[in-house]
């Protein structure tokens, strides 16, 4: 009974360990496979601002599924040192070929230039800027305000008129990267545009005979807008002015009217009292009879 006992508890174990081999060798079998498929990529070791050349500080390899491998992504860290980042690249963040300027060129503003555009720089003030919350990376409709003028030299009254339509901001001031802390403004006094050379042509136009005005649009609004302008007669659309009306006239006095007759009736007039003659009494003889305790008087014939 003992020795059965004793051969199912060796026979568990027996099974119990084969299962367990078999478990460390699918997972050793799966790390290897997985390891094979990693691929090296190269990231940023620290955050690379817009317009930088890429020191050897600033990158390191990474581990990756080559399935998983950015499009454009370097393997080796000499192919990305020495390259202009045309965008700011984050922390353990893969550097791609469209995140670099091509091989060759120095840094700075000329390096985040595309190919067929134009940078123009233009002097802004406070509300021109929009009280300093454009910064790089910005899209702006820019609004010319200018006088026209007629064939015989007169001039008439100024219109306004977006001129040109989303619009990127470059740089603000000397600075070609966004600050930390995008919702606190920043004073600059020029604002450079990324245009093309169309583009450049009408906004040197603009800024010479009037005045520029930026107004900040939506990153995801990226349709153009047919405007009409706008000028005094449009602003003032709808308003009357009042004007003081004039004194009338004074009637000249009209002669006073004659009474109305009065259809009531006058009173009648009342007849004179007739006197009344009062007749003076005729005298009487008359004696005083007393009989016992009364008295009278008794007429006595004349």
């Amino acid at each position: 009974m003992r020795n059965k006992r004793l051969i199912i508890a060796l026979a568990g174990a027996v099974v119990c360990g084969l299962i367990g081999v078999m478990l460390v060798t699918r997972y050793l079998s799966s790390v290897q496979t997985y390891t094979k498929d990693l691929g090296t990529v190269v990231v940023a070791r620290t955050e690379i601002p817009l317009g930088e050349k890429i020191t050897a500080e600033q990158v390191t390899l990474a581990s990756i599924p080559n399935g998983s491998t950015p499009e454009g992504a370097f393997r080796k860290l000499d192919q990305v040192i020495g390259r202009v980042a045309i965008m700011p690249v984050g922390l353990r963040e893969t550097i791609t070929n469209q995140k670099l300027a091509p091989s060759g060129m120095g840094g700075g503003l000329s390096a985040v230039i595309p190919e067929g555009y134009r940078a123009m720089t233009v002097k802004v003030d406070d509300v021109v800027g929009v009280s300093g919350f454009i910064m790089p990376g910005s899209r702006v409709d820019i609004v010319a305000v200018i006088i026209p003028q007629t064939q015989q030299g007169y001039s008439q009254d100024p219109v306004s008129k977006i001129v040109l339509q989303n619009i990127k901001v470059l740089a603000t001031g000397a600075k070609i990267d966004s600050p930390e802390n995008q919702r606190e403004p920043t004073a600059v006094k020029a604002v450079t545009l990324l245009v093309r050379p169309e583009q450049a042509e009408k906004l040197a136009l603009a800024s010479n005979e009037g005045k520029l005005q930026l107004v900040m649009r939506n990153y995801s609004d990226q349709d153009d807008t047919e405007t009409k302008g706008a000028g005094k007669t449009a602003l003032l659309t709808g308003y009357s002015p009042t004007t003081a009306s004039a004194p009338k006239p004074e009637k000249p006095a009209e002669p006073a009217a004659e009474p109305k007759k009065s259809h009531v009736k006058p009173p009648r007039e009342q007849k004179e009292p007739v006197p009344v003659v009062q007749i003076p009494p005729v005298k009487r003889n008359s004696i005083e009879l007393i009989e016992g305790a009364k008295r009278r008087d008794v007429d006595v014939p004349k």
